[in-house]
């Protein structure tokens, strides 16, 4: 790991389906909030010297926390949406770091493995574009109608869920979300600007269980995994 790694991690989503008084990210799991485990997790990462956190400026949670002092957690002002926080972030790193590359990912997926992450450095730093973590689909695909009736099976033949972390060169992950919100392109992910670009980002298989919390029971299987990988350490 000859890289010196800035994660960025947008975090002013709401989180509404969750349905909870908070936003998921910092609800409690096993007495931290689900952002504290993402962050310490991506910390203990040899590679990564800083994390980048994008939080609305009215959040009332974030000042809380310990992060908002450590020394290697930077906050700057997140969007209204996630291409519009990474965006923000990306501005600073590329104005005040100067780090060739980033790495972003979800604030509520505190489950990545550290293993996963240096396979994806290995790739990344190595293809034209960059690299994404992501996970073959398993499950028999469907596509539904307008009135969610089966319309047909879909293929799941190279098919993949995208996760996180995403992994690009900063200040070419800076243009080309810059151009694409210009252009009012929905944006999902860092990969699909580069691929409205024409470009065509690594897959790097990762781990099924480096789970995103969106739902209330994710929650439960989130504590599940940290558990379990406590006590294999």
């Amino acid at each position: 790991m000859n890289h010196e790694i800035i994660a960025i991690v947008p975090a002013a989503g709401v989180g509404s389906r969750m349905k909870s008084d908070r936003p998921k990210q910092y609800l409690n799991l096993l007495g931290h909030t689900v952002l504290e485990h993402t962050v310490e997790k991506l910390l203990s990462h040899p590679a990564i010297t800083q994390v980048v956190v994008a939080v609305s400026d009215d959040d009332p949670y974030f000042p809380e926390l310990s992060l908002a002092s450590h020394e290697r957690v930077i906050r700057v002002s997140g969007g209204k949406e996630r291409a519009d926080s990474v965006l923000s972030a990306l501005n600073y790193v590329c104005q005040n770091l100067k780090n060739e590359w980033v790495l972003v990912h979800d604030a509520a997926r505190p489950c990545v493995n550290l293993d996963d992450v240096s396979g994806l450095i290995d790739v990344a730093t190595q293809h034209r574009v960059g690299a994404i973590l992501a996970s073959p689909v398993r499950d028999t695909m469907k596509r539904s109608d307008s009135e969610q009736q089966i319309q047909h099976t879909v293929d799941r033949v190279a098919l993949w869920h995208a996760l996180t972390p995403q992994m690009f060169r900063a200040q070419s992950l800076q243009r080309a979300l810059h151009d694409a919100l210009q252009q009012q392109v929905t944006i999902t992910d860092e990969a699909s600007a580069f691929e409205w670009l024409g470009y065509a980002p690594a897959l790097v298989a990762g781990r099924a269980d480096n789970i995103k919390i969106t739902q209330p029971e994710d929650l439960a299987l989130a504590e599940f995994y940290l558990r379990r990988e406590k006590e294999e350490k």
